[in-house]
Protein backbone atom coordinates (compact mmCIF):
# COMPACT_ATOMS: atom_id res chain seq x y z
CA UNK A 1 0.00 0.00 0.00
CA UNK A 2 2.79 2.43 0.94
CA UNK A 3 4.59 1.74 -2.34
CA UNK A 4 1.43 2.54 -4.31
CA UNK A 5 0.92 5.82 -2.44
CA UNK A 6 4.55 6.80 -2.99
CA UNK A 7 4.22 6.01 -6.71
CA UNK A 8 1.04 8.10 -6.99
CA UNK A 9 2.70 10.97 -5.11
CA UNK A 10 5.79 10.98 -7.34
CA UNK A 11 3.83 10.66 -10.59
CA UNK A 12 1.36 13.34 -9.48
CA UNK A 13 4.21 15.74 -8.67
CA UNK A 14 5.75 15.06 -12.10
CA UNK A 15 2.42 15.74 -13.83
CA UNK A 16 1.90 18.92 -11.80
CA UNK A 17 5.41 20.22 -12.63
CA UNK A 18 4.94 19.41 -16.33
CA UNK A 19 1.61 21.25 -16.39
CA UNK A 20 3.02 24.29 -14.57
CA UNK A 21 6.02 24.38 -16.93
CA UNK A 22 3.75 24.04 -19.98
CA UNK A 23 1.48 26.88 -18.81
CA UNK A 24 4.41 29.01 -17.63
CA UNK A 25 6.20 31.88 -19.31
CA UNK A 26 9.96 31.75 -19.71
CA UNK A 27 11.83 34.37 -17.65
CA UNK A 28 14.14 35.32 -20.53
CA UNK A 29 11.16 36.32 -22.73
CA UNK A 30 8.98 37.76 -19.96
CA UNK A 31 11.34 40.30 -18.38
CA UNK A 32 12.28 42.23 -21.54
CA UNK A 33 8.57 42.54 -22.44
CA UNK A 34 7.65 43.61 -18.91
CA UNK A 35 10.30 46.33 -18.91
CA UNK A 36 8.90 47.89 -22.11
CA UNK A 37 6.01 49.23 -20.02
CA UNK A 38 7.08 48.62 -16.42
CA UNK A 39 4.49 48.66 -13.66
CA UNK A 40 4.78 50.87 -10.59
CA UNK A 41 7.63 49.88 -8.28
CA UNK A 42 7.06 49.73 -4.53
CA UNK A 43 9.77 49.72 -1.83
CA UNK A 44 11.14 46.45 -0.52
CA UNK A 45 12.16 43.00 -1.68
CA UNK A 46 9.83 40.34 -3.03
CA UNK A 47 11.02 36.74 -2.81
CA UNK A 48 9.09 34.39 -5.10
CA UNK A 49 9.47 30.72 -4.25
CA UNK A 50 9.81 28.55 -7.34
CA UNK A 51 10.92 25.04 -8.24
CA UNK A 52 11.84 26.02 -11.80
CA UNK A 53 13.87 29.23 -11.96
CA UNK A 54 13.59 29.42 -15.77
CA UNK A 55 9.81 29.97 -15.61
CA UNK A 56 8.12 33.05 -14.15
CA UNK A 57 6.54 32.07 -10.81
CA UNK A 58 2.74 32.04 -10.87
CA UNK A 59 2.76 34.14 -7.71
CA UNK A 60 4.55 36.96 -9.58
CA UNK A 61 2.05 36.81 -12.43
CA UNK A 62 -0.91 36.86 -10.02
CA UNK A 63 0.64 39.71 -8.03
CA UNK A 64 1.10 41.75 -11.21
CA UNK A 65 -2.41 40.95 -12.39
CA UNK A 66 -4.17 41.84 -9.14
CA UNK A 67 -1.94 44.45 -7.48
CA UNK A 68 -0.34 45.92 -10.64
CA UNK A 69 2.98 46.57 -8.87
CA UNK A 70 6.52 45.22 -8.70
CA UNK A 71 8.84 45.51 -5.75
CA UNK A 72 12.13 47.42 -6.09
CA UNK A 73 13.99 44.12 -5.94
CA UNK A 74 12.56 40.75 -7.04
CA UNK A 75 14.17 37.41 -6.25
CA UNK A 76 13.25 34.03 -7.74
CA UNK A 77 14.23 31.60 -5.00
CA UNK A 78 14.82 27.90 -5.48
CA UNK A 79 15.66 25.67 -2.52
CA UNK A 80 17.65 22.49 -3.13
CA UNK A 81 18.47 19.60 -0.83
CA UNK A 82 21.92 18.15 -1.40
CA UNK A 83 22.76 14.44 -1.01
CA UNK A 84 25.25 15.28 1.76
CA UNK A 85 24.44 15.87 5.46
CA UNK A 86 25.50 19.53 5.51
CA UNK A 87 25.88 21.94 2.62
CA UNK A 88 29.39 23.37 2.33
CA UNK A 89 29.48 27.12 2.91
CA UNK A 90 30.82 27.77 -0.60
CA UNK A 91 27.85 25.88 -2.14
CA UNK A 92 25.14 27.25 0.17
CA UNK A 93 24.08 30.19 -2.01
CA UNK A 94 24.25 30.92 -5.70
CA UNK A 95 23.00 34.25 -7.00
CA UNK A 96 22.66 35.54 -10.55
CA UNK A 97 21.35 38.90 -11.66
CA UNK A 98 18.88 38.43 -14.50
CA UNK A 99 18.18 42.10 -15.15
CA UNK A 100 16.32 45.19 -13.89
CA UNK A 101 16.64 44.31 -10.19
CA UNK A 102 15.56 40.70 -10.80
CA UNK A 103 17.73 37.98 -9.30
CA UNK A 104 17.83 34.19 -9.41
CA UNK A 105 18.91 32.78 -6.06
CA UNK A 106 19.48 29.13 -5.18
CA UNK A 107 19.81 28.14 -1.54
CA UNK A 108 21.15 24.67 -0.79
CA UNK A 109 20.81 22.67 2.40
CA UNK A 110 22.16 19.26 3.33
CA UNK A 111 19.67 16.50 4.04
CA UNK A 112 20.43 16.63 7.79
CA UNK A 113 19.86 20.37 8.06
CA UNK A 114 16.66 22.13 8.97
CA UNK A 115 16.03 24.56 6.10
CA UNK A 116 15.76 28.14 7.32
CA UNK A 117 15.31 30.36 4.28
CA UNK A 118 15.16 33.76 6.06
CA UNK A 119 18.40 32.99 7.91
CA UNK A 120 20.07 31.87 4.68
CA UNK A 121 18.97 35.08 2.96
CA UNK A 122 20.34 37.22 5.79
CA UNK A 123 23.68 35.52 5.17
CA UNK A 124 23.47 36.27 1.43
CA UNK A 125 25.34 39.54 1.88
CA UNK A 126 28.46 37.46 2.56
CA UNK A 127 28.16 35.83 -0.88
CA UNK A 128 26.54 38.21 -3.30
CA UNK A 129 26.74 41.50 -1.47
CA UNK A 130 22.94 41.70 -1.37
CA UNK A 131 21.37 42.39 2.01
CA UNK A 132 17.92 41.18 3.04
CA UNK A 133 16.19 43.17 5.75
CA UNK A 134 13.72 40.72 7.32
CA UNK A 135 11.17 43.50 7.91
CA UNK A 136 11.45 44.73 4.32
CA UNK A 137 11.20 41.32 2.63
CA UNK A 138 7.91 39.77 1.54
CA UNK A 139 7.71 36.14 0.48
CA UNK A 140 5.30 35.10 -2.26
CA UNK A 141 4.28 31.50 -2.77
CA UNK A 142 1.90 29.73 -5.12
CA UNK A 143 -0.60 27.31 -3.62
CA UNK A 144 -1.85 24.95 -6.30
CA UNK A 145 -5.21 23.23 -6.15
CA UNK A 146 -5.15 19.98 -8.10
CA UNK A 147 -8.09 19.24 -10.38
CA UNK A 148 -8.36 15.62 -11.54
CA UNK A 149 -9.00 15.05 -15.22
CA UNK A 150 -9.97 11.80 -16.94
CA UNK A 151 -8.21 12.73 -20.17
CA UNK A 152 -4.72 13.35 -18.78
CA UNK A 153 -2.11 11.84 -16.52
CA UNK A 154 -2.97 8.89 -14.35
CA UNK A 155 -6.26 7.00 -14.06
CA UNK A 156 -8.90 9.32 -12.58
CA UNK A 157 -8.95 7.59 -9.18
CA UNK A 158 -5.20 8.13 -8.84
CA UNK A 159 -5.54 11.79 -9.87
CA UNK A 160 -8.22 12.27 -7.20
CA UNK A 161 -6.13 10.51 -4.58
CA UNK A 162 -3.14 12.69 -5.45
CA UNK A 163 -5.34 15.79 -5.21
CA UNK A 164 -6.35 14.80 -1.66
CA UNK A 165 -2.74 14.01 -0.70
CA UNK A 166 -1.54 17.33 -2.13
CA UNK A 167 -4.26 19.30 -0.34
CA UNK A 168 -3.38 17.64 2.99
CA UNK A 169 0.40 18.01 2.63
CA UNK A 170 2.16 20.52 4.83
CA UNK A 171 3.04 23.72 2.94
CA UNK A 172 6.66 24.16 1.94
CA UNK A 173 6.66 27.65 3.45
CA UNK A 174 6.35 26.17 6.95
CA UNK A 175 9.11 23.66 6.25
CA UNK A 176 11.39 26.50 5.09
CA UNK A 177 10.58 28.53 8.25
CA UNK A 178 9.13 31.46 6.37
CA UNK A 179 7.30 33.67 8.86
CA UNK A 180 3.55 33.76 8.28
CA UNK A 181 3.38 37.53 8.78
CA UNK A 182 5.80 38.04 5.85
CA UNK A 183 4.08 35.57 3.48
CA UNK A 184 1.57 36.09 0.68
CA UNK A 185 0.10 32.91 -0.82
CA UNK A 186 -1.60 33.15 -4.18
CA UNK A 187 -3.59 30.20 -5.47
CA UNK A 188 -4.09 28.62 -8.86
CA UNK A 189 -5.76 25.51 -10.21
CA UNK A 190 -3.72 22.86 -12.01
CA UNK A 191 -5.47 20.21 -14.06
CA UNK A 192 -3.65 16.89 -14.24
Amino acid sequence: MFTLLRTIWRRGRELMREELRKEGIRVDTFLPGLMLAPPVRVPGTAVFLTTDATVVPHALLHNLKHNKVLHERNVFLTVETLPVPYAPVEKRLKMDQIGDDFYRLTVRFGFMETPDVPLALMRACDVGGMSFDPMDTTYFSSRETIVASARRGMPIWRDKLFAVMHRNAAPATGFFRIPGNRLVELGSQVEI
